[in-house]
């Protein structure tokens, strides 16, 4: 057993000290009640370590993928997963390497490497036990024993459970892999995947709960209702059966005190097309509650009725409190890629603010019947825009405003929900706008929440696919299946800001401040003012009131004032941390601020693989 200065005998719960989940608590609030670090001395930060995986592509990739583990903390010692699905052990106050561990390749396969962010950390009841558990790019379950870093032999098949086994029997060749921590709920984890966009049939999206200790199947919910249960008639016919998507790729939240799993869920496939669909096709682009020992429905709120543009739930559900009639109602609050932020009463999914069904347009593709209403929250306001005109073109250089008005007058354009067209369509906010897996941080104490958001549309048409392809109409451009609206430089069209950070008065509901997030150096350079940058990875909320962030693709990590939004301190990393950052103390007792950055990506051409710790100078 383990000493009493191991770094993995932690305190009793960890609480102040660590971070032993990805959003810091398992309700994915983000906030830290460490304040050594606070808006009087952030100034002084310097990095103290830096660590290099080594897990980088030596080939030429037009896309490589972005480093976006979020690392736990548990006792001094920082738990971090790659892309490849190696998992490292490393001391938190040197960046020493504690221990690795590669998983296995599957049988006569190659090792995939995708976007991963992190691994879940699980503590027996009477602390004799400690695991890390996650799952792999290539769709398996490992727990490995978190002080040696060995596969646990007594879980599953040498320490591995298959995650294909029952939902991709059919389709063994099709994409099924996991992409985000599984959610711990005592001696359960529960696990989602990530899988294929396109076609429209394939592996299910059910989502699965495996005991800790044996990886026994537990529970297992069903993502597209089967006859007879609840949201079954919502699919026309037999369309439900053998389809895919409806998953739960992003960050399961669970509500320990109340028992409860909150799912974010993806859209069905075919994302853009759903003429073999009709249909509201419940449970995609919805927010479900499930009972986390049982694995049964509680309530569920859809956010986007039969989904035609990519706007799954990106992001993990922020457990929060909102204050009504002077008394504090434990709420969710779910952000989306519309740049709706819903905000429902954690025990019923009813709405805390109004949401009105409104009409949107309708879809003027031949077999296509897009639902004739969406939701609309009345409060907090949209996050981004919802639409643009052509006077709302960028300008910031002659170049860009001569391709992005050549651009925006080869589409059609409408307002939000307007169905992709047979000609090229602009939706805005596109596929990578609004929220995204970002996701959103609760600051307990002010009843806030920050969220940063990207202005970014996306371009295309509904283009015939022929006899033999299966379906009748697939997204295309000139730019491909998932163009965006911005220019050669990768600029977005629109005018600024192009990334924002947002506060949000969860009891008013109202926007209390809202800051360009990000630089692009080459117009700074030409006298621009910052026009902010689109991010992917969230920001992290501290008692010393402060907000950590990096996400940007300008290679920048920031620490704000949270009540203000001012930029108190800026560092250059190797490369842009597309990750949430993380803070916890060291044996020593310091504060550190810890961050992954790796490029890669949708959105930066530049590659590392640091794993990168601050704090301020040793007292």
């Amino acid at each position: 057993m383990a000493g009493p200065e191991s770094p993995h005998r932690p305190a009793a719960d960890g609480r102040g000290r660590d971070w032993r989940t990805y959003g810091g608590d398992p309700g994915g609030g983000r906030f830290s009640t460490l304040a050594d670090i606070d808006r009087g001395n952030v100034g002084g930060l310097r990095r103290v370590w830096t660590y290099h995986t080594g897990d980088v592509d030596p080939r030429v990739d037009a896309q490589p993928p972005a480093f976006e583990c979020t690392p736990l903390a548990v006792g001094g010692v920082l738990y971090v997963s790659t892309p490849s699905g190696r998992v490292i052990a490393l001391d938190g106050d040197t960046g020493l390497e504690v221990w690795s561990f590669e998983p296995p390749p599957r049988a006569g396969a190659a090792v995939k490497r995708r976007a991963h962010r992190g691994v879940s950390y699980w503590e027996a009841a009477d602390g004799r036990e400690r695991r890390i558990v996650y799952g792999t790019p290539d769709g398996r379950l490992v727990a490995l024993d978190a002080l040696t870093g060995r596969r646990r032999s007594d879980f599953g098949q040498g320490g591995i459970v298959d995650l294909r086994d029952s939902v991709a029997d059919g389709w063994p060749q099709a994409q099924l892999e996991v992409s985000s921590p599984p959610a711990i709920y005592r001696d359960l984890a529960i696990v989602g995947t990530h899988l294929q966009e396109f076609p429209a049939l394939g592996p299910a999206g059910d989502v699965r709960a495996y005991d800790v200790r044996t990886g026994a199947l537990v529970w297992r919910f069903h993502t597209i209702p089967r006859a007879g249960e609840p949201g079954h008639d919502t699919w026309e016919g037999a369309s439900g059966k053998d389809r895919s998507g409806v998953n739960a790729w992003s960050v399961i939240s669970v509500d320990a005190e109340h028992g409860l799993a909150f799912l974010p869920l993806g859209s069905a496939t075919y994302d853009f097309y759903g003429g073999d669909r009709k249909g509201a096709n419940l449970f995609a682009n919805a927010l479900v509650a499930l009972d986390a020992a049982t694995g049964s429905l509680r309530w569920h709120f859809q956010t986007v009725h039969h989904d035609l543009w990519d706007y799954d739930l990106p992001a993990e559900p922020a457990l929060v409190t909102v204050k009504r009639d002077g008394r504090d109602v434990p709420a969710v609050a779910q952000v989306t890629k519309t740049g709706f932020v819903f905000v429902l009463d954690r025990m019923t999914g009813q709405p805390l603010f109004p949401v009105e069904e409104r009409p949107v347009p309708a879809s003027t593709v031949p077999g296509e019947a897009a639902w004739p209403t969406q939701p609309f929250p009345t409060r907090p306001p949209p996050l981004v825009r919802q639409a643009i005109t052509r006077d709302q073109l960028s300008t910031v250089t002659p170049e860009s405003s001569r391709y992005c008005q050549e651009l925006f007058d080869s589409v059609r354009t409408g307002p939000l929900f307007t169905p992709p067209g047979l000609s090229l369509t602009l939706t805005f906010p596109g596929t990578l706008g609004g929220a995204n897996w970002s996701g959103a941080t609760f600051d307990p104490v002010r009843h806030r929440l920050y969220v940063n958001v990207n202005e970014v549309g996306a371009v295309g048409g509904m283009q015939p696919a022929g006899p033999s392809a299966p379906l009748p109409y697939r997204r295309g451009s000139p730019w491909g299946e998932y163009a965006r609206f911005w220019d050669e430089n990768r600029w977005p069209c629109q005018q600024p800001p192009w990334g924002t950070l947002n506060a949000i008065d969860l009891d008013s509901g109202s926007t209390t401040w809202t800051v360009p997030l990000g630089v692009v150096d080459a117009l700074v350079a030409r006298g621009l003012p910052p026009t902010g940058t689109p991010s992917l990875g969230g920001a992290i909320a501290t008692a010393g009131g402060l907000l950590f962030i990096g996400g940007t693709n300008d290679a920048r990590f920031r620490a704000f004032d949270a009540d203000t939004g001012r930029e108190l301190w800026v560092d250059r990393l190797e490369a842009s941390g597309h990750a949430t950052p993380m803070t916890y103390r060291g044996r020593s007792g310091r504060q550190y601020v810890a961050i992954a950055a790796g490029g890669g990506g949708y959105l930066s051409r530049t590659t590392s693989d640091v794993v990168a710790a601050y704090a301020l100078a040793a007292p």
